[in-house]
């Protein structure tokens, strides 16, 4: 039962540093929320008392730390207070690190024949195929294996695609529910139990700090010592750094704001309306948690597209996966490299799966702007797109549908009629022009930034691996700079590159030549 550290800002500008043995407190605070002093101590006291229950329930004991820790915040809440309505700020609310099954030595150093850089599902999945041709490696995880899926999703978070496109070398699912999707909690089972299944040289709790080259070698530094390798495989997925608009700083500080990334629970949240800036899969799936919960939800609606869940009796995914679309190699996508920087069609794998429908949301009181522009204080201006982009998401849709049909009858398919789409909802006239939201106005405390991510592979002192943009230049993962690879990246190779589906392909690949081109010699152990 990991612990979760508070930092707390109390109006007069005291930082106090809080403790509350379990995650049960995270259903009542958010990193960055902003409360009002009677608020915060109200959520404050309900989360340690959640918390403290977590533990009697667990080990038969009442938490004293967990109510001394609420005694607390209430001394603190009289001292540093003038009134009820002084905002309080939850500056972070972190984990502590939990029991790590692979934990390293205190100091590291000597040579490997590959340093793999990662323990998620790509540094995994090559680990597997390196270990099968009894090649020496060791895979360096700065935290714990499938930390990423624990840490920064909601609590909610389902996979879009089913369960049996999760096929991981060696461990496809082998559940009761192939075309189920898997839940926050399952998927951190299915990657830690891969783990368990094959017993990798992972070491967890070692961040890189840097990739460097030694000559004909590389050099990768830690904070617990050097190691040399004669091959590095990256396999840290291309969603480094949380990315925010630079108007984010012209919000009230009033307003808390939280990017996808942090975002737990619909409860967690100050009390009112919440914004989200994004609708893209993140940004969309929040929305409906959100929604789903009774908050008044406000969406900033932008391009990306959508796609049914179903068509024709079945999957769409299922569909596209007999027709070879997931075959496709990113160079003979219509839009090239460029397929990498596109967004994800949005649509949700919640209870079962069901298309995400955002004129359906407006229909029943979500309030759809369109893209945010800028912002003067509580005031934010957005576009006049808001019918384009829910009449482009709609038309891509339709065209995968199309797409599929046409399969169908080329193939003599007995499937179900399609049913026709019929929007439910359309924006009104004065939505096709510049608007604006007055967050004060509509009762929005909240911003959820779901505007993904950016890549950061300043680590990498290795300029010549890199194209203009700073991205890796890469060839299915094998980059200009021999021995250095890059795994687990959008597209690296097909769609499903960067997902479950194909990263095990992707490792095999590298593996291969990883194999080829390690020098005569080169030490091997088999397990």
């Amino acid at each position: 039962m990991p612990e979760v550290h508070l930092v707390v800002r109390w109006p007069d500008g005291t930082a106090q540093r809080c403790t509350s043995p379990s995650t049960a407190i995270e259903r009542f605070l958010a990193p960055a929320g902003r409360y009002p002093a009677e608020e915060f101590v109200r959520r404050a006291t309900a989360g340690l008392d959640a918390a403290g229950e977590r533990v009697r329930e667990r080990y038969g004991f009442r938490c004293t730390a967990a109510e001394a820790q609420a005694e607390a915040i209430r001394d603190a809440a009289a001292l540093h207070t003038e009134a009820p309505d002084a905002t309080v700020v939850v500056e972070s609310l972190k984990r502590a690190a939990g029991r790590r099954r692979f934990p390293a030595p205190e100091r590291l150093g000597g040579h490997r024949p590959v340093v793999v850089v990662g323990a998620g599902q790509a540094g995994l999945a090559v680990s597997w195929h390196l270990k099968a041709r009894g090649i020496d490696h060791v895979v360096l995880e700065r935290d714990r294996i499938a930390s990423n899926w624990r840490d920064q999703r909601w609590d909610a978070f389902c996979l879009v695609t089913p369960n049996w496109q999760c096929r991981l070398p060696g461990h496809p699912y082998a559940g009761p529910e192939p075309d189920g999707f898997m839940v926050k909690d399952d998927i951190v089972a299915y990657v830690e139990d891969y783990a368990a299944s094959f017993a990798p040289p992972v070491l967890e709790g070692v961040a890189v700090d840097a990739v460097e080259r030694r000559g004909d070698l590389f050099l990768v530094r830690t904070p617990r010592g050097e190691l040399t390798a004669d091959a590095v495989v990256l396999a840290v997925g291309g969603y480094h750094v949380a990315k925010v608009p630079p108007l984010a700083s012209a919000l009230p500080a009033h307003v808390a704001q939280v990017h996808s990334s942090q975002y737990r629970n619909a409860d967690a949240l100050p009390d009112g309306g919440v914004l989200v800036v994004g609708s893209g899969q993140s940004g969309a799936q929040i929305a409906e948690d959100l929604h789903l919960a009774g908050r008044q939800v406000h969406l900033c609606v932008g391009s990306a597209p959508r796609v049914a869940r179903f068509h024709r009796g079945r999957d769409v995914v299922a569909w596209l996966e007999d027709m070879g679309h997931y075959e496709m190699p990113v160079d003979e996508h219509p839009e090239g490299t460029g397929a990498r920087r596109e967004p994800n069609h949005y649509v949700t794998g919640r209870d079962g799966g069901r298309d995400i429908d955002l004129r359906a949301f407006a229909a029943q009181g979500m309030a759809l702007h369109g893209r945010l522009l800028g912002a003067r204080g509580a005031v934010l201006q957005t576009g006049g797109d808001l019918r384009a982009n829910l009449d482009a998401a709609d038309a891509t849709k339709r065209r995968i549908e199309e797409t599929i049909d046409r399969w169908i009858a080329a193939q003599g398919i007995d499937a179900p009629p399609a049913v026709p789409y019929s929007p439910v909802w359309a924006p009104p006239a004065s939505a096709d022009a510049p608007g604006a939201l007055d967050l004060d106005a509509a009762g929005v405390r909240t911003v959820v930034w779901a505007t993904g991510f950016r890549s950061d592979w300043s680590w990498v002192r290795i300029p010549e691996a890199f194209d203009a943009t700073g991205y890796p230049a890469h060839d299915r993962g094998v980059t200009r700079v021999p021995g250095l690879h890059v795994l687990g990246l959008p597209w690296l190779h097909t769609w499903g590159s960067g997902r479950f589906a194909a990263v095990g392909r992707d490792a095999a690949h590298l593996a291969e030549r990883i194999a080829a081109a390690l020098p005569a010699g080169a030490p091997v152990r088999v397990a």
